[in-house]
């Protein structure tokens, strides 16, 4: 590796090389000349020199760096937000910096001096010298040459400086972009020996913002950054994400879009030709994801993320073999080699549905054949609907037929589902089954049944607190939510974020079963997206000036009202008889939404989280965000009308039909709730599922009744059957009137 880097500073760099113009703006060549023929060059290279290469001590005593390699299960379980604030590991002396005085006003002061002159000696020696070595960017850098900057939160450089010479960098002459290079190359050819200072870890943090990076040619350099980068021991890393989460939002999407392209580029190069043969460079893409998963962990400890986990995700490995990744990363998760399941962050949610699903069809046939197999080893004559979940109930004992109909075929749960209603003909298609998901979620949800209450004000469910003597109706939603992500059904279910945070918590099922399930940190922040209210009740108290203890005389006790009945709970032992004051006013509202979050709700929301992993068991869920999870039961909020225009199918009707054209031209100008309000009328929802609009296969029939009449849904098709109004004008009102006053889900 340090090889490579040796033969490309001198392929930079020979002497009488080819003049270049200064100021322009050219591609740098690339250097898939010179990898070809490492092999010729090396003896020559172990045995001369030249002087403008730079100078290293008996290369072959220089030690490899080693692999880069994660174990993503022992990852779930030890995160860098585990680590102490300050680590106590032997960290050698650093050394002392050359004196650099030269600031912001000097260097915009040469650059305006060399543009208007044509003279770029003097911003030609500043890079030169500022990027020769790891001591020379801390020179230039660094706030304090003396200071040692040990802390995570403060890594003592001076960021406006590093912004202003890399802003500038990209607009100077070649020869001294080539410079910047050339004194990487240096500082990446230094010996490795032992821990790294901070002054290095300086070093790391200041190259990786080059951008000069984001162009091809210079990606066998940016490859070996990335490679020192991800070779840092975990406590350097630990420096490095907390320093990441100080950078710009600007600059941190910078930085991560440069390594996601790299990352593309690598694995589908438009020109195959600039770049290695991929059997040479096998560890670019582990290494720049590991860089990238510094990013990632950085953004997660920032309050509020820097950016959207979705700006994480590479559309590019939805075009690879995934569910080689997928085996790869459950048969060697404890192995050196690579997967990007290591790092789902980087996998979009379309990608992780293809898992998924495919993860879900293998289950099912593996069970339908095992049953299968079974019949024909008892002599018995095969059936077809052995192959299947079949669900027979009655529309008026609904949810008992459900319940009793999943609890006698537990086993066959990862079956596909048919349903069939008792006395109805028909054959189920897909519409019996979403018709079934509806009624029975419309039904189990209503405030009467008890199971969960609707807060108004965060417009979202939670579990009912009341004890009861058996919970198997929870456990039956829960294998509802994994029935529904099992058979990419979308149910319209609104659960808070927390939701899905304790459905992952753990993502596998334990196999003791006395291992608490469902149970995850919960903060006030998960409080406010239920009970804002009382939230922020809390949230008051937390910054009360006053005398606490005597203004408010409360304890660490909570009061919940139980059918008619008032009960006290105490939040810690003898908590009746604690105070709260201004002293333990935080631990008492950790306590309170840990209450209410985990401990009222424990039975309900454990036997929820066995109905739902009862389907959808899976190493796959590892790989799944809360958020993710949300969007696979009930779809995405975000809304593109120009898509379900375009995906949308007609009946009856074409789509250069004046009706049609009205039709959209009343929908595109509807506001965001009007649009919403009709997509929960045609389809049951007013989400998008995962693959998008054309993944709703919405129909428009043409309806042959009276155009006094309004439109008509078959949520059970997400089918809108639309009469053939006169104007524009009749449309309009007719379907803002039709889609605003449907209850329910607007059943046909």
């Amino acid at each position: 590796m340090l090889l490579l880097l040796y033969l490309l500073a001198c392929l930079i760099f020979v002497p009488g090389s080819q003049g270049l113009e200064r100021g322009a703006k050219t591609q740098f060549s690339t250097f898939s000349n010179f990898i070809t023929t490492i092999n010729q060059k090396k003896e020559v290279t172990e045995s001369s020199s030249s002087p403008t290469q730079p100078v290293m001590s008996n290369i072959k005593n220089v030690r490899e760096l080693p692999p880069i390699c994660l174990d993503v299960r022992q990852k779930q379980r030890i995160s860098i937000e585990t680590l102490p604030q300050e680590l106590k590991a032997p960290v050698p002396p650093e050394p002392s910096l050359p004196v650099r005085t030269k600031t912001v006003k000097d260097f915009q002061e040469d650059m305006e001096k060399a543009k208007s002159s044509g003279d770029w000696k003097a911003v030609l020696d500043f890079y030169s010298t500022t990027f020769d070595s790891f001591l020379e960017i801390n020179a230039a850098f660094k706030n304090d040459a003396n200071a040692p900057f040990d802390t995570i939160e403060d890594s003592g450089i001076n960021a406006k400086f590093v912004n202003v010479v890399y802003d500038a960098l990209l607009n100077t002459p070649q020869d001294v972009q080539k410079s910047v290079l050339k004194g990487i190359i240096n500082g990446l050819l230094q010996e490795w020996k032992g821990p790294r200072t901070k002054d290095d870890l300086r070093a790391y943090f200041i190259l990786l913002q080059n951008p000069q990076f984001s162009n091809t040619s210079t990606y066998v350099i940016y490859a070996h950054l990335l490679r020192q980068t991800a070779a840092l021991a975990e406590a350097d890393h630990h420096f490095l994400v907390h320093w990441f989460k100080k950078i710009s939002q600007k600059r941190f999407k910078q930085l991560m879009d440069r390594l996601l392209q790299f990352i593309s580029l690598r694995l589908f190069p438009a020109k195959p030709e600039e770049f290695p043969p991929m059997i040479k460079c096998t560890w670019w893409i582990p290494s720049a994801t590991k860089v990238l998963s510094l990013f990632n962990a950085a953004n997660s400890l920032a309050s509020p993320p820097i950016i959207s986990y979705t700006d994480f995700y590479n559309s590019t490995l939805d075009h690879i073999d995934l569910m080689e990744e997928y085996h790869n990363w459950q048969c060697y998760g404890n192995s050196h080699r690579f997967s990007f399941c290591q790092y789902p962050f980087i996998i979009s949610i379309a990608a992780k549905k293809v898992i998924i699903q495919r993860d879900s069809e293998q289950q099912m046939i593996s069970i339908a054949r095992q049953s299968l197999v079974d019949k024909v080893s008892r002599r018995q004559k095969p059936d077809m609907n052995m192959l299947f979940l079949n669900v027979k109930v009655r529309r008026t004992h609904l949810v008992s037929d459900s319940l009793d109909e999943l609890t006698r075929k537990r086993a066959d749960l990862k079956k596909k589902l048919k349903v069939t209603f008792v006395g109805e003909a028909g054959l189920d298609m897909g519409g019996l089954t979403k018709e079934w998901f509806l009624l029975l979620i419309r039904q189990i949800f209503h405030p009467d049944y008890g199971m969960f209450t609707y807060h108004k004000d965060s417009h979202c469910h939670w579990f009912s607190s009341f004890k009861c003597e058996n919970y198997s109706e929870f456990r039956l939603v829960g294998a509802l939510m994994g029935l529904a992500v099992y058979n990419s059904i979308t149910l319209d279910i609104r659960f808070p974020p927390c939701c899905y945070k304790k459905l992952l918590s753990p993502p596998i099922v334990p196999c003791d079963q006395n291992t608490p399930v469902g149970i995850c940190d919960v903060t006030l922040d998960d409080l406010y997206q239920i009970m804002p209210e009382l939230a922020h009740g809390l949230s008051e108290l937390l910054s009360y000036e006053g005398n606490v203890e005597e203004d408010f005389y409360s304890t660490f006790q909570v009061f919940q009202e139980e059918f008619g009945a008032i009960k006290s709970y105490n939040l810690k032992p003898n908590g009746d008889k604690v105070p709260v004051t201004n002293q333990n006013r935080k631990e008492y509202v950790q306590f309170y939404v840990d209450f209410l979050l985990n401990k009222s709700i424990y039975k309900q929301f454990a036997a929820f989280y066995y109905g739902f992993h009862s389907v959808c068991a899976s190493y796959a869920l590892m790989l799944l965000r809360p958020e993710e999870v949300e969007i696979l039961v009930c779809g995405s909020p975000e809304l593109d009308m120009h898509a379900l225009q375009k995906s949308t199918q007609y009946e009856g009707y074409q789509k250069t039909d004046l009706t049609i054209r009205y039709f959209w031209e009343v929908v595109l100008g509807f506001p965001l709730d009007l649009q919403k309000k009709l997509l929960h009328f045609a389809t049951g929802s007013d989400r998008v599922p995962v693959g998008g609009m054309a993944d709703l296969n919405f129909k428009i029939s043409k309806s042959e009744t009276s155009t006094n009449w309004l439109p008509v849904a078959h949520t059970c098709f997400n089918q809108l059957c639309l009469p053939p109004y006169k104007n524009k004008k009749e449309l309009k009102q007719k379907l803002t009137i039709g889609i605003s006053n449907a209850e329910g889900f607007g059943l046909e």
